[in-house]
């Protein structure tokens, strides 16, 4: 199946080719993957695909995805659905876009982000870009969870993984990062109670904390970043398709087992230990 076959959000435009999508491929695996234009997002996407996953990419802007999908190949079952995460009713129409084009969901990859504004101070940040970070972040990875977690709740067989990605910032801050850190905090408290509540429903949840993947929010890294001592330094960068693999490899386990919390980093970043 090409991707041009099941590549519109609208389910007039892809209702025929997602029904006969459904009864040739009943055994294959279906993902939702956020911020899947560029970066880990893509990376993921692809991974999926080349793996044999039907994947149904959101993103805000739609010229990315697009690309993202010409990407997997002509042979890749993909849709491609612009959503913000942040607004209720677009994670909605996401969600009746995956039922009604593969008919299930196996796998959500909350891994939409932003770290907003770079290099503000705690006492200049401003409360909109504050916000901006916390919807898009923690909010959206909710509303995107809890869309996924009532989809395999309901469905026949029962059960799907969700998949967080969290950040080494999620246990030690950079400078200037106020907003992006506490998202990635309480994000793990989300996965934690997410894997909870999902245990009667088969639902299982991990997180994977991402370090210095080579994407465009990294490039900062390969030209000098600011250190906790106050020195600029760079930073050794990881290939984003080394993320990639190790979220297959999570997303392919059986439901009776789960990796609860990885981590994936460049080995030789400023992370463990003092420097």
């Amino acid at each position: 199946m090409s991707n041009n076959l099941l590549n519109s959000a609208t389910p007039a435009n892809s209702a025929n080719s997602a029904n006969s999508a459904n009864s040739a491929n009943s055994a294959t695996k279906t993902a939702v993957v956020t911020g899947a234009g560029s970066g880990i997002g893509r990376a993921v996407a692809l991974a999926l695909t080349g793996a044999g996953w039907s994947v149904a990419l959101a993103g805000r802007r739609p010229e990315p995805l697009t690309g993202t999908a010409a990407l997997a190949g002509e042979h890749a079952r993909v849709i491609t659905v612009p959503t913000d995460v942040s607004r209720p009713e677009e994670v909605d129409a996401l969600f009746s876009s995956v039922r009604e084009s593969f008919g299930r969901l196996d796998l959500l990859f909350n891994n939409a982000g932003t770290f907003g504004p770079g290099g503000v101070p705690v006492e200049d940040l401003a409360y909109d870009d504050w916000r901006t970070v916390v919807d898009v972040n923690l909010t959206g990875a909710f509303l995107c969870a809890q869309a996924a977690y009532r989809q395999m709740k309901e469905q026949d067989p029962q059960g799907g993984r969700i998949i967080n990605n969290g950040s080494v910032s999620a246990h030690a801050p950079r400078p200037h990062s106020v907003a992006y850190t506490a998202t990635k905090h309480a994000l793990t408290g989300l996965t934690k109670s997410l894997s909870l509540d999902g245990r009667p429903y088969r639902i299982a949840c991990g997180q994977i904390d991402i370090g210095n993947a080579a994407t465009e929010m990294t490039e900062r890294m390969r030209t000098g970043i600011l250190q906790a001592n106050g020195e600029l330094a760079v930073e050794p960068v990881m290939a984003a398709a080394d993320v990639a693999r190790t979220v297959v490899h999570m997303a392919e386990l059986p439901l009776e087992a789960n990796v609860q919390f990885a981590t994936v980093l460049a080995t030789a970043m400023p992370y463990v230990g003092r420097g």
